[in-house]
């Protein structure tokens, strides 16, 4: 959504805390019961998520490459994913180490 890569990636790691934490605490209140409306929920979900990465990752290079900056473009969708993986290894790590287990 901006032009900063870091922002895009925090952003989007701030979006995959908050619905794991809200799918965390509907485990722990077991929030109703077995019924349609979970493999519902969990499709929006999925359908929401994947337009808000989509939101966050490629909109910005999106409208700079038709603009005619394909080198900025580029380099912002790279960044942006480069800097989300280093946040993917540091939780990677964090879940091997156990220590929030």
């Amino acid at each position: 959504m901006t032009k900063n890569p870091l922002i895009n990636a925090l952003l989007a790691v701030l979006y995959i805390v908050l619905i794991s934490w809200v799918l965390f605490m509907g485990t722990v209140f077991k929030v109703g019961n077995n019924s349609i409306i979970a493999p519902i929920v969990m499709l929006s979900l999925f359908t929401f998520s994947a337009a808000m990465m989509g939101l966050l990752f490629f909109y910005r290079p999106f409208i700079l490459y038709f603009d005619g900056q394909k080198k900025i473009a580029i380099q912002l969708f790279l960044q942006t994913i480069i800097i989300f993986a280093g946040f993917t290894a540091f939780f990677l790590v964090l879940l091997f180490a156990g220590i929030f287990t």
